[in-house]
């Protein structure tokens, strides 16, 4: 089954195994428009407790997934038509469907994970920026990460050569915040540097790490589950468990983590036995795959 497997210990030595090429990243990518946005915020681009013009929420509540908004994933319609290839929506009509226009809570009141909230904080990044979201996310995150590889795919053709498991013609555009491709070293890289604090100051990663407890969530693989801006991660104790991003689509799975110096990345098929986010933690837990 088609997999791709990367470690990399806290000295910076990495293993890798399965496929070398770029994959789909997911919703990691919310990672990657998270580090854009707090990027944005340090330089003084953005207010990330100031209200968005027009709105009630904030832009520290859209990446926390706080600010009522709902997700469009749980519409049927939605993948009924990306599972029979048909084009993606308009905005437009996106927004219709879903209702976006009608807060499900107060913002900060509550929480639901919405990738309606993350488009806006698309939106958010190429106004700050005045860039494309794809020349924000090279200039933010891919070049101060040093990325040779990641890129956001628009259009089938920007697929070309990308592994989708099982899955053919997928347009990326369904993904409405963006979809992120490149390979799953680079998707390590990314969140290492991240972790280490190497792409802004301390006091913006700590931010990052200001989360909210979800312990309606518990697992056995999540004990004690928070949300912070853009990133999974334990709500007591940091060290306790790996901090990170998993995501999942059309064909495939894949989970992005790190844990005190360490970085895991897991892509796994859909049809594959493998569950990402469960050999990333066992591999953390061990020292390597």
């Amino acid at each position: 089954m088609e997999e791709a497997k990367v470690f990399i210990r806290d000295d910076g030595e990495a293993d890798a195994t399965g496929i070398t090429g770029s994959i789909p990243w997911w919703s990691f990518t919310k990672t990657a428009l998270s580090v854009a946005l707090l990027r944005l915020s340090e330089r003084g681009k953005i207010n990330l407790d100031e209200a968005v013009e027009g709105k009630r929420f904030t832009p520290a509540q859209l990446l926390r997934h706080e600010a009522g908004l709902p997700n469009y994933g749980s519409l049927p319609a939605y993948h009924a038509d990306v599972e029979a290839g048909r084009p993606p929506w308009s905005v437009d009509d996106l927004l219709k469907a879903v209702e976006a226009d009608r807060l499900r809570y107060e913002p900060g009141q509550g929480w639901a994970y919405s990738n309606i909230g993350y488009w806006e904080v698309a939106r958010l990044i190429e106004k700050s920026s005045n860039l494309s979201l794809s020349d924000a996310l090279s200039d933010l995150v891919f070049i101060p990460a040093e990325l040779a590889t990641a890129r956001l795919a628009a259009t089938p053709a920007d697929l070309a050569g990308v592994q989708m498991g099982n899955v053919i013609g997928y347009h990326p555009a369904w993904v409405y915040h963006g979809l992120v491709v490149g390979t799953a070293m680079d998707a390590a890289r990314l969140l290492r540097r991240l972790l280490a604090g190497d792409l802004f100051g301390g006091n913006v990663l700590s931010r990052m790490l200001d989360h909210r407890p979800l312990p309606q969530f518990r697992s056995e693989l999540h004990p004690d589950p928070a949300y912070g801006l853009g990133l999974m991660l334990p709500a007591m104790n940091l060290l306790a468990h790996p901090i990170g991003h998993s995501g999942s689509g059309p064909g495939s799975r894949i989970a992005v983590y790190g844990q005190q110096g360490r970085t895991c990345v897991v892509w796994a098929a859909t049809a594959s036995s493998t569950i990402p986010e469960a050999e990333v933690f066992r591999a953390l837990e061990n020292g390597g795959f």
